[in-house]
């Protein structure tokens, strides 16, 4: 696995901006399309989630930085229900490992599994874990990169996303 993420990462780093996907979720810019089938099951369409804050926050189990942030995202999203709403997006990773991670760590918002590699790319995600925040309206307004913590996630979303 480690083999795998070293090549995505050197993949993205060495990729021009105009290849690998159609867009980059640059800050300032309409989020790229997230589609897909969460864990349970359900479709997925980042835009209907239009009207109310989103952070697509990439990770994987075997990251140690994404479990360590794993809790304050828990504690953001809690704080936020109704007003924000938490997207993981699981990066070469087993279904059934990121189902085990949220049943013993608790989260209860969608999970992305499987074919994720276009998200990641589509996104410019370079390494793991990486969160993007975006506005009700469907612009991005933040990229933090490494883990985050639930006050500065709040301070984005208080703040207007400044």
């Amino acid at each position: 696995m480690l083999v795998v993420a070293l090549a995505f990462v050197v993949l993205l780093a060495t990729r021009s901006p105009a290849e690998g996907g159609s867009a980059d979720a640059a800050v300032g810019s309409l989020a790229p399309p997230l589609v897909g089938t969460t864990l349970d099951g359900e479709p997925f369409d980042v835009d209907d989630l239009r009207g109310q804050w989103v952070v697509v926050n990439f990770f994987a189990t075997w990251c140690p930085p994404c479990v360590t942030e794993h809790p304050e995202l828990v504690r953001f999203a809690e704080a936020n229900r109704g007003r924000a709403e938490v997207v993981s997006v699981a990066f070469d990773d087993t279904a059934e490992n990121v189902e085990a991670f949220f049943r013993d760590n608790g989260g209860s918002w969608p999970v992305l599994t499987g074919d994720t590699g276009d998200a990641s790319l589509d996104y410019g995600v370079v390494k793991l874990p990486e969160s993007y925040v975006i506005d009700p309206q469907g612009t991005v307004v933040a990229k933090l990169d490494g883990g985050v913590t639930a006050a500065e996630l709040q301070g984005i979303v208080d703040g207007g996303g400044s």
